[in-house]
This record gives C-alpha cells, structure tokens and sequence, in this order.
C-alpha cells in the first residue's frame, strides 16, 4: 500500500501580486504568501505605506517589495505587471466602499466603488492570467455581500455579485490553462475600512446577531483560506468561493 502525500502549503519559486496589500487584509494576505516563500509585489495607492509594508515584511525575513499604484489607472497597472511580472499568484484585495441607502446613492460614487471592485479586478485577473504560462492562481478577496444582502450596500453588493460572476466565468475559460480563479469571502474584519462601521453600536448589534462564531473577524482568519487557494493544497478548486464569514450566510 502506498499511502497519499498531502499537498504542500509552500509557495517557494512561485511569484505573488497583492494589490491593496499595504494594510489590512491584503497585509495579511501579503505576509501569508511571503510566510511560505513566495516573491511578493505589494501595490496600493500610498507610496508612504507600501514602502513601509515591504520594508518591515523585509526586515522579518520575508521577500517583498512594494509599488505605488492607483489600480483605477488601467494602462499603468498594466505597465506594472509586465514590469514585475509574470506572476503565479494574484492575490487582489484592492477595494472600496462608500455606504449608503440605494435612494440615496451617488453617482460619482457608484462609478468610484465599480472601478476599484470590479473594473480594475477583472482586468487585473486578464493580465496577470496573460503571464501564467505554466498555470497560476487567482484569488479575488470578494466579501459574503458577494452571496448576500445588506443595510446600505446596494452598490457595495452589487459589485462583490459581479466579482463572484466573473470569477466563475473566468475559471472555465482558463481552466485549460490550469489557472484557477477563486474568490474569498470575508464577513466583517476588524481593518481601517470598517472602521467607521464599527463606530455604530447598531451596526455592530446588527452583526453579531448575523455571525454565528460570536465574534469578529480578524485579519489572521483571511490568512489561512488564501495561502490554502493559493497553493497545491486547493490544486482541484476552481471557480468557487471560499466563505469566511463565521456561519453569517447559513441562514
């Protein structure tokens, strides 16, 4: 009898784009993939942050530089990715939202919330799919609103919806290519951009009635599901969503 091998978590030789991982959960996706070997490129719009990000990723012991880059600015994240690239990993947590009633949304900020969420992602994926020759990964950090509803976030939820959408599209397209496309969806994090939701003891009343752990998510919880996406360990996963949301869509 021969007994089964697990698959490595390592990511040793492998190369890694984390964009909007200066802080938060790309941080912690950043420093997940760096952990385990790989290369990591750090893109995110603040020159100061992500230089300091990739330097005290450096100074731990890990490989990682870092890149100022508006991911709305199409041709130059473009240029980035034929510069850095080619990659093994895209890992994009670049996101953003701007909360409000779904009367009361505003234009210029729909457009704002679409070209960082979805825009930019689905072109990010294209090129960086473009580079993988010998296969890779693709993991968009969407959220559970990718599979739900919620209070105040129509434009938020409708374009996680579309990242879930697209994911699938693209993981049958490219599967022949052995690229796999996948999407982690967090509940709420502990991180700057839900900082302002945490501020409101009704909101916060609100989400721990819907998590069904009784607590909070912390960056560390998304760490875990992408360097499994990432790596040989999810080698037959593709075109699905990996759900971190602490029981919050079972019901």
């Amino acid at each position: 009898m021969t007994l089964p091998k697990t698959p490595s978590l390592r990511l040793d030789g492998k190369r890694a784009f984390v964009p909007g991982g200066s802080r938060g959960i790309g941080l912690g996706c950043a420093v997940a993939l760096a952990e385990a070997g790989a290369e990591v490129v750090i893109a995110a719009r603040s020159a100061d942050q992500v230089a300091q990000a990739a330097t005290q990723m450096t100074e731990a012991g890990m490989s990682a530089i870092g890149v100022a880059l508006d991911v709305t600015d199409l041709p130059k994240m473009k240029a980035v990715i034929a510069e850095h690239g080619p990659f093994d990993i895209l890992c994009n947590s670049a996101g953003l939202a701007r909360h409000s009633t779904a009367m009361d949304a505003d234009p210029d900020d729909f457009t704002m919330v679409t070209d960082i969420n979805l825009k930019a992602a689905y072109f990010m994926a294209v090129e960086c799919a473009k580079g993988m020759q010998n296969g890779g990964s693709i993991i968009q950090i969407s959220s559970q609103m990718g599979h739900v509803g919620g209070q105040e976030r129509s434009v938020y939820c409708a374009t996680k919806h579309g990242v879930e959408g697209m994911t699938k599209a693209m993981a049958i397209e490219w599967g022949p290519r052995n690229i796999r496309v996948n999407t982690v969806c967090p509940t709420f994090i502990k991180t700057p951009l839900t900082a302002s939701t945490f501020a409101d003891p009704e909101k916060v009343k609100w989400i721990e009635g819907k998590i069904k752990l009784d607590r909070i998510g912390e960056v560390e919880d998304i760490m875990g599901p992408v360097l499994f996406l990432a790596s040989d360990a999810s080698a037959l996963v593709t075109g699905t969503s990996l759900l971190v949301d602490g029981g919050w869509t079972a019901g």
